[in-house]
């Protein structure tokens, strides 16, 4: 069992499906509504560029560096957002879970905690991790609760980390899981899931 294998994952309320270009009209129209792809802060493909994006992430996986899926709502069955396991490192039992967007139209829905509890799910009970990171742009206040909410805590923040494609410098916020406090994390996950807090 590696790393970047990419099994389907489901629960009642999502599925995570090995990404494929037969996802790429549902994710070129779910990034479509509000024009999710012009948000500044973060990378997402506009829809036009859906397929570009497809065929770079099945390239890294290709090359062993990411494992990607489409997130698929399990009531209407369409692809509606993307996430990716990366920087994998097996030697230290360590990967992160990134690249993720959903579409306008699932937010608050509960997909997010319920896609989050498969990939933590896999990645310590399966993979046997010591320990997940979740990254974001510091700007990205949305993104930042959320990783709080999931009982993340904070490690700290990479001052100009990455240059944007916009030429603007991001501040890199990285937070972590450990395998320690995985039970815990675990619990709010499914309470979330059960009183759909999204």
């Amino acid at each position: 069992m590696s790393f970047v294998d990419t099994p389907v994952l489901r629960n009642d309320i999502v599925h995570l499906e090995p990404l494929a270009h037969a996802h790429r009209d549902d994710l070129a129209e779910a990034v479509a509504v509000g024009d999710l792809h012009r948000t500044w802060y973060t990378r997402i493909p506009s829809p036009d560029q859906m397929g570009d994006e497809i065929d770079a992430r099945l390239a890294k996986r290709d090359a062993g560096t990411v494992a990607p899926w489409a997130v698929i709502d399990a009531r209407s069955g369409r692809a509606v957002g993307m996430t990716t396991y990366l920087n994998l490192d097996e030697a230290n039992r360590r990967l992160e879970i990134g690249s993720t967007w959903l579409g306008r139209g699932v937010h608050g829905t509960g997909i997010n905690p319920a896609a989050k509890l498969l990939l933590l799910e896999r990645a310590f009970e399966t993979l046997g991790c010591v320990a997940v990171e979740l990254r974001t742009h510091w700007h990205n206040h949305q993104s930042r609760a959320a990783i709080a909410r999931l009982g993340a805590k904070q490690d700290g923040v990479l001052r100009n980390h990455t240059i944007m494609p916009d030429g603007i410098i991001r501040d890199t916020v990285v937070f972590s899981i450990l395998d320690s406090e995985w039970a815990a994390v675990r619990a709010g996950l499914e309470h979330r899931i059960a009183h759909r807090v999204g």
